[in-house]
């Protein structure tokens, strides 16, 4: 399988990134935790079916020391016991803002309070643009067909 399109070789696509990572860079370099990070990830590119960035971000983990129990129960978090309340906080809304097609009233209030119990302004603003990234991330790669399974840590960084 190959992408539509070189994506990343194309020259406006590639200016694009460029924007899009110094943003991930500001998030990444936040207080929010980097296994937290990590999980919404990981959630919403399972969500979007991303094969692409699933693939990457369960890699980068596995290589960051996330054991491969947590890594396979991301997509069963509600029923797992493995997750801490604040992980679970923001899976919650992951799900919630990467689905807001899905539910009349978007992200619910119910998720945000859970959410606001566990991470503070700054961290809440890195959640946010966390999952608006990672869902523009995967859009790109599901449009493009970017295929799946030779991802290697650190390769984009």
């Amino acid at each position: 399988m190959d992408a539509r399109l070189n994506y990343f070789g194309n020259a406006l696509g590639a200016k694009v990134l460029r924007h899009i990572n110094s943003a991930s860079k500001v998030v990444s370099d936040s207080a929010l935790p980097s296994a937290t990070q990590e999980l919404v990830k990981i959630r919403a590119s399972q969500i979007n079916g991303c094969g692409f960035c699933t693939d990457m971000h369960t890699t980068d983990a596995a290589h960051a020391g996330e054991t491969a129990q947590r890594l396979n129960l991301v997509a069963t978090w509600r029923e797992a016991t493995v997750f801490t309340e604040a992980e679970r906080a923001a899976l919650e809304l992951v799900e919630q803002g990467t689905r807001t097609a899905d539910a009349a009233g978007g992200v619910g209030d119910e998720a945000w309070a859970d959410a606001s119990k566990h991470f503070d302004e700054d961290q809440l603003a890195a959640l946010i643009s966390l999952i608006a990234l990672i869902n523009a991330y995967n859009r790109i790669n599901v449009i493009n067909r970017q295929p799946a399974g030779d991802y290697q840590p650190g390769q984009f960084g």
